[in-house]
């Protein structure tokens, strides 16, 4: 069953409150356009009760203050779905013990992993999609931040 249908409970980790992530599948679609730059639908995220998504996606393209919201507001697994991303290997051995199994695979797809990404894609092709994206945004900003002639787009 896919994170996003399971049942709702929030649960404590150490100190941080992690608040569960349970998703419509049309939502779901919704973070995917996001991820990709749809800027409509990521409004329509950023008034929503799924605010998280939206706050993901500006997290995602590196806006600090949506890091420190994300880690606040009871969303520490998000935060490091994007650590993991970025090669954070705390934030992927912390996904594994906290048995977000589903998340520590869209990272390490995310990171480039085949093998996780063939793994989604047994176990739920919504979220190879999502990984996918999130690949594309981080390797292009990784690419813009290691061009001398791009000047930072804040």
């Amino acid at each position: 069953m896919p994170f996003w249908k399971k049942e709702k409970k929030e649960k404590i980790e150490g100190k941080l409150k992690v608040k569960p992530l349970n998703y419509p599948e049309k939502v779901i679609i919704v973070w995917a356009e996001a991820i990709s730059g749809d800027k409509k639908l990521l409004e329509v995220l950023m008034k929503s009760e799924y605010k998280e998504l939206g706050i993901f996606v500006y997290a995602l393209n590196n806006k600090d203050d949506a890091r420190v919201w994300l880690m606040k507001n009871g969303y520490p697994h998000l935060m490091a779905l994007i650590n993991g991303v970025e090669g954070n290997t705390n934030a992927l051995n912390w996904l594994k013990q906290n048995k977000f199994e589903l998340l520590y695979h869209i990272a390490k797809t995310g990171d480039g992993d085949e093998d996780s990404f063939k793994w989604l894609l047994q176990v739920d092709k919504e979220m190879a999609m999502i990984a996918k994206k999130i690949e594309f945004i981080k390797d292009q900003i990784e690419l813009d931040n290691n061009d001398v002639h791009k000047i930072s787009k804040e």
